[in-house]
C-alpha cells in the first residue's frame, strides 16, 4: 500500500488537472469549516477533514499569506495515510479576520497573537477531540508559530515537523541596516503599518520569477486560488510585521531549549526566503538542551525551493516520505 502511494506521489504531475478536478475535488468537498474568536476578538477560521476510522490527527500551521484554501493536496495525502487533518488560517490572512483597512497588508500587532490563537485552537478543537496521537506540521511562518507553541506547551503534541520554518528572514540588506529602518518606522505609525520597502499589494508573479517552487502545475494552481478568491489575497508585509518576525526568530532560538517534543526540521536546498543558518542554530540549541532534532541536524531536501510541500513530484515525495515515516515512529 505504501509503495503504491509513493508511486502516486512520484507521478501525479503527469495528470495533475485530472487529479485536481477529480479525486482531490471530491475529497475537499468533505471538509468542515469552522471559526472561533481569537485574541482581541478577531475571527479565526479553520478547516478539518475527519474519518471515524482515524484515531490520529495532523494539525497544519500555514505560512505567511497562505490559507487552507491552498492545502487540499497536502491534506489529501496525509488523510490517505490515516490521519485526520486540521488547518488554521492565521489572523490577517486567508479567511480569518484582517487587522488593517488595506487587507492586502500582511500585519500583526505582536507575533505572540498568532501563538495565542494557535494555542486556543489546539485546546478547543485538537486536545478536546480525544485522538490517540496528535501531530503538527508548520510551514515557514507557521513553523515559527508552531515552535513558539511547542516551547510553551511541550507536552501538547506527540511529534512535530517544521518545514522550512521562518526562524530567520532573508533580507535584501544587512540586518544592522534593516534594524535602523525598522526602529525608525516603529516611531511613525503611518510608516510602521505600511508595506515594507520593495513590497506592495498582491499581484501574480510569473512562474519564471517565482522563488517558491519548481512545480509549474502547483504554482499555477496556487495562483488560481488567489485569482478566484480576491478576499484571501495578501501582499507584502508591513514594517511592523517584519520587525515582529525578526523578534520571533530571536525568541525561538532563545526558547528552543524548552522544546521536548520530538521535532523533525526539513530544510530546502535552494532556499531564498528564510535563512537556513537559523535552522542550524535551532538544532544546535535543541541538541545542547539534551533533546536533539530528528537526525540531530536539519534534513535537507536538495534541489527544493522554499515551498517543499508544493514542489515537483520527486522532491515533494521525498519530503512526504520522510514526514510520514517520522510520524509513524511516534505512533
Amino acid at each position: 500500500m505504501e509503495s503504491v502511494r509513493y508511486q502516486d506521489w512520484l507521478t501525479r504531475e503527469l495528470q495533475f488537472a485530472a487529479f485536481s478536478t477529480g479525486p482531490l475535488l471530491d475529497f475537499w468537498h468533505r471538509r468542515e469549516e469552522g471559526e472561533f474568536i481569537g485574541t482581541q476578538g478577531l475571527p479565526i477560521r479553520f478547516v478539518r477533514l475527519r474519518s471515524p476510522r482515524h484515531d490520529k490527527v495532523v494539525v497544519i500551521s500555514t505560512g505567511r499569506i497562505e490559507s487552507y484554501v491552498k492545502y487540499p493536496e497536502v491534506a489529501y495525502d496525509l488523510f490517505r495515510c490515516g490521519y485526520d487533518v486540521m488547518i488554521i488560517d492565521h489572523r490577517g490572512q486567508g479567511r480569518s479576520g484582517r487587522l488593517l483597512a488595506d487587507t492586502h497588508r500582511g500585519h500583526v500587532r505582536q507575533f505572540d497573537d498568532y501563538v495565542s490563537d494557535f494555542s486556543c485552537f489546539w485546546q478547543r478543537f485538537v486536545a478536546a477531540a480525544h485522538y490517540k496521537r496528535r501531530f503538527a506540521l508548520g510551514h515557514s511562518m507557521g513553523g515559527a508559530i508552531l515552535a513558539l507553541f511547542l516551547a510553551a506547551q511541550p507536552d501538547a503534541c506527540d511529534a512535530a515537523v517544521l518545514c522550512a520554518p521562518m526562524f530567520g528572514i532573508r533580507l535584501p540588506m544587512p540586518h544592522w541596516l534593516a534594524w535602523k529602518i525598522l526602529e525608525w518606522a516603529e516611531k511613525r505609525p503611518a510608516v510602521r503599518d505600511y508595506y515594507a520597502i520593495g513590497t506592495g499589494q498582491w499581484r501574480p508573479m510569473p512562474f519564471m520569477l517565482n522563488l517558491l517552487t519548481h512545480s509549474w502545475q502547483r504554482y499555477r494552481r496556487s495562483l488560481r486560488f488567489y485569482a478566484d478568491f480576491p478576499e484571501i489575497r495578501v501582499g507584502g508585509p508591513t514594517y511592523h510585521w517584519v520587525r515582529e518576525g525578526l523578534l520571533a526568530g530571536n525568541a525561538i532560538l532563545a526558547e528552543a531549549g524548552a522544546i521536548t517534543t520530538p521535532v523533525l526540521l526539513l530544510q530546502a536546498g535552494e532556499e531564498k526566503i528564510v535563512d537556513n543558518r537559523s535552522h542550524d542554530a535551532f538544532c544546535r540549541v535543541m541538541a545542547a538542551a539534551g533533546h536533539p532534532c530528528d537526525g540531530n541536524t536539519p534534513v535537507r531536501i536538495e534541489g527544493a525551493r522554499h515551498e517543499i510541500l508544493f514542489e515537483k513530484d520527486v522532491l515533494r515525495a521525498e519530503a512526504l516520505n520522510i514526514i510520514t515515516a517520522f510520524y509513524a515512529r511516534h505512533h
